[in-house]
């Protein structure tokens, strides 16, 4: 089994050369040629606790030495604008470094202990008005003093509740961030652990206010964190194997946007579906407000508490609505009422809809991650008989493409539901969401027809077959691999183009295609 790509970092190496994939050793008369595109792809890095303060230090150093800044000064700056370094360089060019700095709260015009020693020995705190020795006051670049007391309870509480990224001066109106070190110093001396909290704040911002980095979502968690350097939104995967969307923080989704997701995410947890069944089904008795469900035909019902009411309006039964004769019987409420329960039945059978297909493709996803191990030991089988087929790379390609499809189609279903549903009602007439509709659902259909097409030709037990006939099978597999890697492309172009790109109210992305799955984080340097 040399030849056999064994895994799918294998699969994944097959393809780092060149940006077309070519399965040309068959059928002359079959295009195998697959673009194997990862459109908009960002470079992603994986930050361990290691790494973490080198990945600090390398934007630290780039503002420092392009800003001539000190370090706690170059964080003060980072921390504000959440550690964008291109940010700081496009404000720098467009405000100057006077209002770049006032807005991030940093003085580089240094207050040094000099200014104290103009001052009498004896100094009254403005803070907590008692007089202390000069050497009990501390300075801050601002120019401010206050007794060193003062200035540690100011720390201790603003570290406690969490806000030590940057402790701002206590003087009135005083935007300017103070000096970490002397920050450090000071807790330090009354509790050491509290300071090494706030250094680890320090350390951590670099992940919790930077945009470009999310700790990796994994449970338990891994301890890493992923960095991208292109587009955020983007699906990623850790050192620990966890595959995520970077920007949501969620399972890979794509093609469903952020949002879909998280609202089809809820959907299926909440009770919300329990209760459009109770409203399509049921009516609530006007005594003891219980739900009932009527089990014939007759429109007036009994309660279990032995309350009737009729079916129609909802109505306790009585002298005037009886069951020989109904009186100011209220039509208007009865349409109300099955208006409403139409609606709410219509509402429920699209989501049953939706969601079957969704869990269909789910569970299949599930079951077919066995079909590694099983195709494993079929290849050993003809192996073992000494047969002239020594590369079986492509049942290894065919499998990958056939999880990679199957993800998708499970995900092209909760959009669908949202995209032609009353989540854009007023983005589009009748007309066109039936013209959509029918675009999508077509590129789903033959990608649907060809995934299962994959499917069973993978499972087929080709470790019986004679030579001639394993042949015949992975031309069949290799051309499939390659189509519904072209059908997931389109599904995806008409998803961002004609639907996505048309709507003018709304505004919803989702993760580019990635031919390969979610990008494979690299490892930094610590």
């Amino acid at each position: 089994m040399e030849d056999y790509a064994s895994s799918d970092e294998d699969y994944y190496n097959q393809y780092e050369a060149d940006d077309l994939v070519d399965y040309d050793d068959g059928d002359p008369d079959i295009d195998y040629t697959v673009a194997s595109l990862n459109l908009g792809c960002s470079s992603s890095k994986v930050i361990t606790q290691e790494s973490l303060l080198a990945a600090q230090r390398e934007d630290l150093h780039r503002v420092m030495d392009m800003l001539s800044l000190k370090e706690h000064h170059a964080r003060t700056l980072l921390i504000h604008y959440r550690w964008d370094v291109e940010k700081v360089l496009a404000l720098l060019v467009e405000k100057g470094k006077d209002e770049l700095y006032a807005e991030a709260g940093v003085t580089v015009v240094k207050c040094d202990e000099f200014f104290l020693s103009k001052i009498s020995s004896i100094i009254t705190c403005n803070i907590c008005m008692e007089e202390v020795s000069r050497k009990e006051v501390t300075l801050m670049d601002c120019g401010h003093y206050f007794c060193n007391t003062c200035w540690t309870e100011h720390f201790i509480v603003k570290i406690n509740e969490g806000q030590s990224r940057r402790i701002k001066c206590m003087a009135y109106k005083c935007n300017a961030v103070c000096d970490e070190a002397k920050i450090r110093k000071l807790v330090g001396a009354r509790d050491p652990y509290l300071a090494e909290k706030f250094d680890r704040f320090l350390l951590e911002s670099f992940i919790e206010d930077n945009k470009r980095v999310k700790w990796c979502p994994s449970i338990p968690n891994c301890g890493n964190a992923i960095y991208v350097e292109g587009d955020e939104l983007c699906e990623v995967e850790c050192a620990c194997g966890l595959q995520f969307c970077f920007s949501c923080s969620s399972e890979v989704h794509s093609p469903c946007s952020c949002l879909m997701w998280e609202l089809w995410s809820r959907k299926c947890k909440d009770n919300s579906e329990t209760v459009n069944w109770l409203t399509a089904h049921t009516k609530f008795c006007p005594n003891c407000l219980k739900p009932v469900e009527k089990s014939g035909g007759c429109n007036l019902v009994v309660c279990i508490c032995g309350q009737g009411f009729c079916w129609l309006c909802g109505g306790a039964t009585g002298w005037t609505h009886t069951w020989q004769s109904i009186a100011d019987h209220s039509c208007g409420r009865y349409k109300d009422l099955e208006m409403k329960a139409a609606r709410a039945k219509r509402d429920l059978v699209r989501y049953m809809h939706y969601h079957g297909r969704y869990k269909a493709h789910t569970d299949s996803f599930k079951l077919e991650s066995n079909l590694k191990t099983i195709s494993e030991g079929k290849i050993s089988l003809i192996e073992g008989r000494n047969s002239t087929f020594k590369d079986f790379g492509w049942v290894t390609n065919g499998l990958y493409r056939l999880s990679r499809s199957r993800q998708i189609l499970s995900y092209s279903y909760p959009f669908a539901f949202y995209m032609f549903g009353d989540l854009f009602e007023e983005e589009m007439t009748e007309k066109e969401r039936e013209l959509k509709q029918n675009l999508f659902e077509d590129q789903q259909q033959q990608l649907e027809a060809n995934v299962e097409k994959l499917s069973s030709y993978i499972e087929e037990p080709f470790d019986e077959y004679t030579e001639d006939r394993v042949d015949e099978l992975r031309l069949k597999i290799m051309d499939l691999s390659a189509i519904t890697e072209k059908l997931c492309l389109k599904l995806y172009e008409c998803i961002e183009n004609d639907l996505l790109a048309s709507l003018h109210h709304a505004t919803h992305h989702i993760a580019p295609y990635m031919s390969k799955g979610a990008e494979r984080a690299r490892g930094m340097p610590s």
